[in-house]
């Protein structure tokens, strides 16, 4: 039988490779998150009845369900009432997506709500419109104060990469899955896993800590 450490060392490549995965997915997933986050975030502090009831209905239902079934919906429901196949990674990063936006709405319309409503008020009286102002004065400031809070959304939605296991994509947790499927050595593997996975947070939560002290300035 191999010792620990030769598993390990075999180990090692697929699961880099499972986390470069990993990376990947949740940038992308966070990327069209942040874009969803801020049109929802934005309508759920308009005027608009209409439009504060769109966001509101997307948030709690998107907020209200879990994860896993989204995924499931997304790749196994949708295919056969659209008549069209999905790629589980499109699936996924469509799930991730759908769900951290869901969030980051809710941040992004508590950090416009946190700017006092002088701010929109002075920006109208120079002449600027309401869009202008919010996009030179109101998001600016707002974005600073959400630092810590999209932080953690990332990661959150780093360690919901790990849900995608069911839909068969290679990310770092279906690496140790397989490899342990071969083998079973699941004490070494999932430590290894676990190491990963607390690699790529602990490096996260520091670059997260530096922006808000640069920010803090």
């Amino acid at each position: 039988m191999s010792s620990s450490w030769d598993v390990i060392v075999d180990a090692l490549p697929v699961l880099a490779q499972g986390s470069v995965v990993t990376l990947k997915i949740t940038v992308i997933s966070l990327f069209f998150a942040l874009l969803i986050g801020l049109l929802f975030g934005l309508m759920s502090t308009s005027r608009s009845k209409i439009l504060r009831g769109i966001a509101t209905a997307y948030v709690d239902f998107l907020r209200g369900t879990p994860l896993l079934v989204q995924i499931f919906f997304i790749y196994f429901g949708l295919p056969p009432v659209l008549d069209i196949k999905i790629p589980e990674t499109t699936a996924g990063i469509l799930a991730l997506s759908l769900n951290a936006g869901a969030y980051l709405a809710e941040i992004f319309r508590g950090g416009i709500l946190s700017i006092d409503k002088g701010q929109m008020e002075a920006a109208r009286s120079l002449g600027l419109t309401h869009g202008k102002a919010m996009r030179l004065v109101i998001l600016p400031q707002a974005v600073r104060r959400m630092i810590p809070a999209f932080v953690n959304q990332f990661i959150v939605t780093l360690k919901d990469t790990s849900l995608l296991t069911v839909i068969g994509i290679r990310e770092l947790m279906n690496s140790g899955e397989i490899i342990i499927s071969s083998n079973f050595r699941s004490f070494e593997i999932w430590a290894v896993v676990a190491v990963f996975y607390f690699l790529m947070i602990y490096i996260l939560s520091l670059l997260s800590r530096s922006l808000e002290r640069r920010f803090a300035k």
